[in-house]
């Protein structure tokens, strides 16, 4: 049976006598830019969530290619190959080799954006649901938290004893929203809730993001 052809990306590496700098040059870029996600991320978000106007539209990809290109140029059996790029067929794979970065950085971009409007559905579903419903469990998000006297307590076992004798559903309601939306103001991600065993002092109910490394105390 015959064997399926060769793509003409693969076949350019393996021409007779083409050195192998070339597809240890592509998977370290590749390798690169995966281990470069929370950089090219930042700039992203620099950029106020878009790539810049200009002809290639990208925000890594050159550095990822120079980085690398130096990284590679300091081998000692890839020395004289990489002195000056003048071939057709080098400057083509090279060409390649920018384009599936381009393709592998937007896939990054693509699987962020998906991600911003996963927590972005669930805030709006959860501030919908609480203030439709009575007041949800931020710990266990599932049954419904009791104020009786002050104390908080929920059927998951959370148990708050009282800071204010005139803390009220209302007020515990407002205040879970109010950080909510501060946090989701610098962070996209989703905070995580969380009580504290209180020892000479009283329990605490704290929100905290390990995203970006935040907290704060609700309660």
């Amino acid at each position: 049976m015959a064997e399926p052809p060769e793509s003409p990306h693969r076949s350019l590496y393996k021409v007779v006598g083409s050195p192998p700098w070339k597809e240890a040059f592509r998977q370290g870029c590749l390798e690169r830019m995966k281990n470069s996600r929370d950089r090219l991320l930042n700039k992203y978000r620099q950029a106020g969530g878009s790539l810049p106007r200009g002809a290639q539209n990208t925000l890594l990809v050159q550095e990822v290619m120079e980085e690398e290109w130096n990284a590679l140029q300091s081998v000692d059996h890839y020395p004289e190959a990489l002195a000056q790029v003048e071939e057709p067929m080098d400057l083509a794979v090279l060409e390649e080799i920018h384009q599936e970065l381009i393709d592998q950085e937007q896939a990054i971009i693509r699987e962020y954006e998906k991600s911003l409007q996963f927590d972005e559905q669930w805030l709006s579903s959860t501030l919908a649901e609480w203030e439709a419903n009575p007041l949800i469990c931020p710990v266990c998000t599932k049954y419904n938290l009791r104020i009786t006297s002050g104390v908080v307590l929920c059927q998951c076992g959370l148990y708050i004893p009282s800071h204010s004798l005139e803390l009220t559903e209302q007020k515990l309601r407002a205040s879970l929203e109010d950080h909510i939306h501060e946090h989701s103001i610098l962070c996209p991600h989703t905070p995580a809730f969380l009580v504290t065993e209180g020892t000479e002092e009283k329990s605490s109910l704290l929100m905290s993001c390990l995203a970006c490394d935040t907290w704060a105390v609700i309660l």
